[in-house]
């Protein structure tokens, strides 16, 4: 019982140091990428685009699969996302889900 407590918890600070990654990651490829049109946690000035700080993660991948796959158009999205991987993807909605508005 002991030993499945202890595996338990090591398991649980390997997750979170996982889901920090993932976060870290999405951070630096939204300063690289996204964050010309969509700011961080709000719109460039000038820029129509809307934030995607605080959006639900499921609906960033999915929409961003949909850019990639060219299924949701738009010239400037489908060029943008038609380079990101779904790792890139998983990452960019994690943090971006994770922002506050």
């Amino acid at each position: 019982m002991k030993r499945f407590i202890v595996a338990s918890l090591l398991l649980l600070g390997f997750a979170s140091n996982a889901n920090a990654a993932v976060i870290f990651a999405g951070q630096a490829k939204a300063a690289a990428v996204c964050s010309q049109c969509h700011g961080i946690k709000t719109p460039s000035a000038d820029a129509p685009f809307p934030s995607l700080a605080g959006r639900d993660a499921a609906y960033l991948e999915s929409a961003l699969k949909q850019y990639r796959d060219k299924t949701r158009k738009s010239d400037i999205m489908n060029a943008i996302a038609g380079s990101l991987s779904d790792a890139d993807i998983h990452n960019l909605a994690a943090y971006y889900s994770q922002q506050k508005p």
